[in-house]
């Protein structure tokens, strides 16, 4: 079992990933390992020194599906983060979610968005990319 979050590696450029685990409720584990979960749109947010996942959608847990989840990690990872994000304006996103028995884990991007024009370059590289590719391909 492992959930990706697509929207995420057009959105964001990734400077550092880090590993995390999760809190979650029985029922929550039991929706993830059945792919019950939707990642777009959520987001890694300190509140009272401790880092919390925001808007991640589980369904067929009981409860708030979008409630916050805390993230487990280091202390030190998590001050270190926190600076990272208050000094560069950056912020914490969850590229994928997956199962390493008997617990579940969650990988995280410290990121910066990217501007449109970025986006555009990124597009347009990647079609030149693909059409140099079909010439290799037809000669």
């Amino acid at each position: 079992m492992e959930v990706i979050n697509k929207k995420a590696r057009s959105e964001f450029e990734f400077l550092e990933r880090f590993e995390a685990g999760i809190v979650l409720t029985g029922a929550e584990v039991k929706a993830i390992r059945q792919g019950k979960v939707n990642l777009n749109e959520s987001y890694a947010r300190f509140m009272s020194g401790e880092l919390f996942l925001v808007n991640m959608q589980i369904e067929g847990g009981t409860g708030d599906s979008s409630r916050s989840r805390k993230l487990l990690m280091r202390k030190g990872e998590i001050v270190s983060l926190g600076t990272k994000v208050e000094q560069q304006k950056l912020t914490i996103i969850p590229l994928k979610l997956y199962n390493s028995d008997p617990h579940i884990k969650v990988e995280l991007a410290l990121a910066r968005r990217l501007k449109n024009y970025q986006k555009r370059d990124k597009l347009k590289g990647k079609d030149l990319d693909r059409e140099a590719e079909r010439e290799l391909k037809v000669h």
